[in-house]
């Protein structure tokens, strides 16, 4: 064994201990709780733009899009862009290595003028494009799916409206475009892990979330899983079962 292998063993064991440490998962609970009531994800930025993502779940995407090298990302939900900034940073570094070209299609119900400005205006947006409204209406979803012909890699991230009925939806719209050996990452499903009194003005809770949602979905989709090394190697992150792997 090469000592490449030998470490990339070792980190494999580790994080499998990890995942078996409950105290240390309580304790990862108890930290997360007490940081998002000081709105931990929003201050964060990728090339200047908000991300509202926890710095783990952006090192998790990193490696997640090397490793597909896809042609097409469809994230849903922009807000301030920062996601779509950083997928398309992303598909610029790995053109610029490998020449493999890549863009990002992102989706929101309402791109607000000022957000639209600056995606606009930024030098990633090359390989950014955008559309305005529902992501599961079904004129939408048809733009969506027209986008994606001649595509051979595509990986999905469902960002928006966190309700059950919504995320369900948008697994049924747009999971089934994920490549094999590519991604569907669902956001925030660490709703359901969250004391119940977190969100007072939202439409999600506990039992109404992304995660209910991908639990539900998975019943009928085997041809998903949940990579839960990932959970187990992030251990903070906003997206626990939500890194749904498609293997066949």
């Amino acid at each position: 064994m090469n000592p490449t292998e030998q470490f990339k063993q070792e980190c494999a064991s580790e994080i499998k201990a990890q995942g078996d440490n409950i105290e240390l998962q309580k304790l990862t609970r108890s930290w997360m709780d007490a940081a998002n009531s000081g709105k931990y994800s929003y201050h964060f930025e990728w090339m200047g733009r908000p991300i509202i993502q926890y710095p783990q779940d952006i090192l998790a995407m990193q490696q997640i899009i090397w490793e597909v090298k896809p042609d097409l990302i469809i994230e849903t939900g922009i807000a301030h862009g920062g996601s779509l900034i950083f997928s398309a940073s992303m598909l610029e570094l790995i053109a610029s290595c490998t020449g493999m070209e890549g863009e990002v299609l992102g989706i929101d119900i309402d791109i607000r003028a000022h957000n639209r400005k600056a995606i606009e205006e930024h030098p990633m947006y090359k390989r950014i494009s955008m559309i305005q409204g529902s992501s599961i209406a079904p004129e939408i979803i048809a733009q969506v799916k027209e986008k994606t012909k001649g595509k051979k890699r595509i990986l999905v991230c469902l960002d928006s409206n966190h309700t059950h009925d919504h995320v369900l939806s948008e697994l049924e719209a747009y999971a089934q475009l994920t490549t094999t050996g590519s991604y569907c990452v669902v956001m925030d499903t660490v709703i359901e892990d969250m004391p119940s009194d977190m969100f007072p003005d939202r439409p999600w809770g506990p039992g109404n979330n992304p995660k209910t949602a991908v639990w539900e979905y998975l019943k009928r989709h085997p041809e998903f899983e949940i990579n839960k090394d990932i959970d187990h190697k992030l251990l903070i992150s906003v997206a626990p079962d939500g890194y749904l792997k498609r293997v066949r």
